[in-house]
């Protein structure tokens, strides 16, 4: 008996994972490559803001210099002179050594370098917003196929609903056959229909596996596990809510969007770029400090007095005035003014294309809408209509084609319920989105 249950627990399949709306966002969010790569841009984005600037810091560097050279045919008693210093000593072989540090600031090259730092800021926080548009991008996908999988999934239990309906008329259709009350030809048009709804109901269970694939795919989702949807509860008041004005959504949008906010934020950049292609007709100052000494062999004197004697120290500064660059300052000057223009004319693009998806998503959700109301009092119509139809098709009163016809405008009915109720809660939702609201 031990060994029965042990099997019996082996054999049972274990229960798929409900994923619901929030759970695959909250999962897309922290694991979409696409999102993941647009993270590591910001992260980018950073080491510029630093590298930029540490440029308004002075730079430091040290160095160093050792020379081997070989004098074959040394004239004796001869002095020379080498790095400035008397070598009392005629070697062959000889080396020179130098040891030097030295300092360079740039005090003040037309702002290029603190605008450089403000342009990498805005930089940054364009990458972060570029972030936020793919997450926008990626949650809006994920709900309209989330909806896709719910509509399919109640279709499902139509055509499973006609499917009943259609096998009572068969086994009616037999009974009337048998009794002689319907012709065998008017009872393979009742089998056909029960055939149809069958490959209905295949048809429909493709398309909810399919909408699931597509979903698991945009969670990029690799492993066999078996992968199925939380299915929530939808009311008529859902359908029914008050749908927000479109001008206040989009207003709502323009404060909020990411994309509209990168927008702005590549105007204040080409602004920078100007400024920073200005300064290329300015005049650079600069500041640098040296302290170094040197060694040689060719010395009598020893290694660390000549360190110590040889030391030492300079500083100065530098004035550059460019007088004719061929024309390079200008050009950016003028490539800045296009780029300028150019990101105006995106922001106006984003905000037109912003205005046309809101509107799409009001007009569907306002027309779904007022389809909804007429579908569901058509479905009602329709149903009434059908069941007298049933009735009167078992007391003979109506032909075998009446029936079919009534069962086809029926179901026509509630599909098209299903249709307009669901689309309405996709649109809802897609403007409470560019509201600025989650997604849950």
């Amino acid at each position: 008996m031990g060994v029965l249950i042990l099997v019996s627990m082996m054999v049972t399949p274990t229960q798929a994972r409900q994923w619901s709306l929030k759970d695959c966002i909250d999962y897309a969010l922290q694991n979409n490559i696409q999102l993941q790569k647009t993270r590591i841009n910001k992260l980018s984005a950073e080491e510029d803001v630093l590298q930029a600037q540490s440029a308004l810091l002075p730079s430091l560097s040290a160095s160093t210099n050792q020379n081997v050279a070989y004098r074959p045919w040394v004239a004796s008693g001869m002095s020379t002179v080498a790095n400035g210093y008397v070598q009392s000593s005629v070697d062959k072989v000889y080396y020179n050594g130098s040891y030097g540090v030295n300092a360079n600031w740039t005090v003040w090259n037309g702002n290029q370098n603190r605008n450089t730092v403000k342009l990498n800021k805005l930089a940054e926080q364009q990458a972060e917003l570029d972030s936020a548009t793919t997450a926008n991008s990626i949650q809006e996908q994920i709900a309209q196929l989330y909806v896709q999988i719910l509509y399919s999934d109640e279709d499902i239990k139509v055509n499973r609903q006609s499917l009943e309906t259609s096998k009572k008329n068969e086994e009616r259709g037999k009974e009337m056959v048998n009794v002689g009350k319907m012709s065998k030809a008017d009872l393979m048009q009742l089998t056909a229909q029960r055939a149809q709804d069958e490959y209905s109901i295949v048809a429909a269970e493709s398309n909810l596996k399919n909408y699931k694939r597509q979903l698991k795919q945009l969670l990029q989702i690799t492993d066999n596990e078996e992968f199925d949807v939380a299915i929530p509860t939808t009311t008529d008041a859902q359908a029914l809510a008050d749908i927000p004005s479109m001008v206040s959504v989009y207003n709502m949008a323009l404060a909020n969007r990411p994309e509209i906010q990168n927008s702005k934020l590549a105007i204040e950049s080409s602004e920078l770029n100007m400024k920073i292609a200005k300064a290329g007709s300015l005049p650079t100052i600069g500041l640098n400090a040296s302290a170094g000494t040197n060694t040689t062999s060719m010395s009598n004197t020893a290694w660390g007095r000549q360190l110590k004697t040889n030391f030492d120290v300079g500083g100065g500064f530098t004035v550059s005035i460019p007088l004719f660059d061929n024309r390079k300052t200008k050009t950016a000057v003028n490539k800045a003014h296009l780029q300028h223009e150019s990101a105006l004319l995106d922001l106006k693009d984003k905000q037109t294309q912003l205005y046309s998806t809101i509107e799409n998503y009001w007009l569907d959700a306002v027309n779904n809408q007022e389809k909804y109301k007429a579908a569901k009092i058509a479905e009602e119509s329709e149903q009434a209509s059908y069941d007298l139809l049933s009735e009167q098709f078992r007391l003979g009163l109506k032909n075998i084609i009446e029936l079919m016809t009534g069962k086809d405008k029926l179901l026509t009915a509630q599909q098209n319920v299903l249709q307009s109720k669901y689309l309405t809660i996709l649109n809802q939702q897609m403007l409470k989105f560019y509201e600025g609201a989650r997604m849950e």
